[in-house]
């Protein structure tokens, strides 16, 4: 819970060592909560606001995608924290299923590695993988570049300088906007940031064991965006069709594994560890979730060791719920900056 007094504490020393009077500048871009660290940005893609606001328009166009109907946003819905809930499995052009659910892209400029296996290593890269992927967006680039050339000419030349149509560049675009969707205000951050009415007793509760050495909820699920960014096999199956992390490694101690999401606004996001490996959909509601880990999952040869049995009661199991609720920031699903255009 290191980052939790640090964040209490952040405003008051900014306040502290602040001078007297200052002169007023340019906001920053783009607006940054002051608890969380700075937007990480490769030197290739500055962030600029024109260059965001191309990305925006192209996120929601379906005609980049082969048949017109699937841009970015069918599977980043804004009005469920830009996740593909409630899918089980995510579809693409034709309604071709792919054997994954898309994660969420909130705060996904902090993230190391994208997709459930890492096989990304920038938005850049999970662009341009969706884009081209025939279970996705499959898209036809000669189509798309006159779109760009055409539709997109003004944008384009504010964004980048040039009318040099690439679809590096237009992945490019499509990342620097998903770098600007930052959430960071649920009632716990307000919690965090010094107000103790923020939480009820039970949501507060249910902050205490998962902070716990009892639960290690936070092992996996700390920091300031509640997840470690690493892979772990959490006792889903005995086996698994979908080997996860093992696909990009082909390390056997990878099977199985999967990339640990954020918690941020995980209430708007279910089903729950689902995948190719289920028909019905695995896990449907938090407190599924937390019966999974009370119960020590699944048996499986290379289970993290730290999903063992909990024994937790019921009022417990609920105060953990309640506090993963709060975890809600409902501004993201109304923010003007992040809705189509």
């Amino acid at each position: 819970m290191r980052w939790f007094v640090i964040g209490a504490l952040a405003p008051l020393l900014m306040m502290s060592c602040a001078p007297e009077s200052t002169t007023p500048g340019p906001l920053p871009f783009p607006p940054k909560p002051a608890h969380l660290p700075a937007i990480p940005f490769p030197a290739d893609n500055p962030i600029t606001p024109e260059k965001a606001e191309l990305g925006r328009h192209l996120f929601y166009d379906g005609r980049m995608s082969r048949d017109g109907k699937v841009p970015c946003s069918s599977c980043h819905d804004p009005s469920t924290a830009f996740s593909d809930a409630p899918r089980q499995i995510s579809a693409g052009v034709g309604g071709v299923q792919g054997h994954r659910n898309s994660p969420t892209i909130v705060n996904s400029a902090y993230r190391k590695v994208l997709f459930w296996d890492g096989r990304a290593s920038t938005l850049e890269e999970q662009a341009m993988a969706a884009f081209l992927s025939p279970a996705e967006m499959f898209a036809d680039t000669i189509a798309v570049a006159e779109l760009l050339r055409t539709v997109y000419k003004g944008q384009w030349l504010a964004a980048f300088g040039d009318t040099s149509v690439t679809m590096h560049r237009a992945m490019q675009a499509i990342a620097t906007f998903e770098r600007t969707i930052v959430s960071a205000d649920s009632r716990y951050d307000r919690f965090v940031l010094g107000d103790s009415t923020a939480l009820s007793d039970k949501e507060r509760h249910g902050m205490q064991l998962f902070f716990s050495d009892r639960t290690k909820c936070a092992s996996c699920h700390g920091g300031p965006d509640l997840t470690n960014d690493e892979f772990h096999s959490v006792g889903l199956f005995h086996h698994y069709f979908d080997k996860g992390r093992f696909e990009v490694t082909r390390n056997p101690l990878d099977e199985g594994r999967f990339k640990t999401p954020t918690l941020r606004n995980i209430a708007l996001t279910p089903p729950y560890m689902a995948g190719g490996d289920s028909e019905d959909g695995l896990l449907e509601t938090l407190a599924d979730v937390v019966d999974h880990y009370d119960k020590g999952g699944t048996t499986f040869h290379n289970k993290d060791d730290r999903v063992v049995e909990l024994k937790l009661s019921e009022r417990e199991k609920e105060a953990l719920v309640k506090f993963m609720e709060a975890l809600t920031d409902s501004s993201i699903l109304t923010n003007s900056r992040y809705q189509k255009p």
